[in-house]
This record gives C-alpha cells, structure tokens and sequence, in this order.
C-alpha cells in the first residue's frame, strides 16, 4: 500500500485578494438593489490622489459614489469606523476630479457598503462633500 501524502496547506488569502472578492460582493449585492455599474476602482492620476471603488448609477440617475470596506471582525468600530475623515477627503477628491470629466454633473451620493461576518450593509448617503 502506497502511502498519501496530505494536501499541502492552503495559502492565506492576500488583503489585495480578500478586498477584490469583498468588491464583487458588494457589486453583486447593489445590482441586485437596482443599481447599474458604471466603472470599477476609478483612481485620480499621480499620487496623493484618491480612489473610488465603484461608481455606479441609482434608478433615478444619481451617480453614487461607493467605498466598499470588509472587516473579519468587528471590533475596533468594525468596518464603517474605518472610513475616516482623511478616508473620505481622498474619496471626495476622487468624485470631484470624476465629475470634471463630465458635461453636466448629476445628483450624487456618497454610499459605504460594509462586508462583516453578519453580512453586507449598505449604508446610503454615509456622508457628504462638504
């Protein structure tokens, strides 16, 4: 009898791994809301920019504006704690320089979609501009 070797263990998912399947969560979660994708991980050039990780567009023609966060655990304020005030300046920046691109700027929002052990929370309108 030959003797089976035991599969070697599994690599730990990377943050860059675990972060892209939290986005396709969330995109699959808000497309099932009504939402529509517009574009994926918009990033302003040249460092010290910011990045959006989904534009998408509402029903109504809003353009929404949306930091996907995952948290294993949720301690420390779990994931909505963890977009700060620097957070959303970069965010801002991000949709500022996005608008700029078009002709006439819709209504807009600024959505975090939370992806926690309990589940996906979207939370709409997480905060604003100003």
């Amino acid at each position: 009898m030959g003797f089976l070797s035991p599969r070697p263990p599994a690599k730990p998912a990377t943050t860059k791994a675990l972060g892209d399947a939290a986005e396709r969560l969330a995109l699959d979660y808000l497309q099932h809301r009504g939402l529509r994708l517009v574009t994926r991980n918009y990033r302003t050039p040249g460092r010290g920019g910011g990045e959006i990780d989904l534009v998408m567009r509402a029903e109504d023609g809003t353009l929404v504006f949306i930091e996907v966060r995952r948290r294993a655990y949720s301690s420390h304020g779990g994931a909505a704690a963890s977009v700060g005030a620097a957070k959303q300046q970069r965010i801002v920046y991000a949709a500022r320089h996005y608008l700029l691109r078009l002709g006439s700027p819709p209504p807009c929002r600024f959505d975090v979609v939370l992806v926690e052990p309990q589940g996906v929370q979207w939370i709409q309108a997480a905060f604003d501009a100003g």
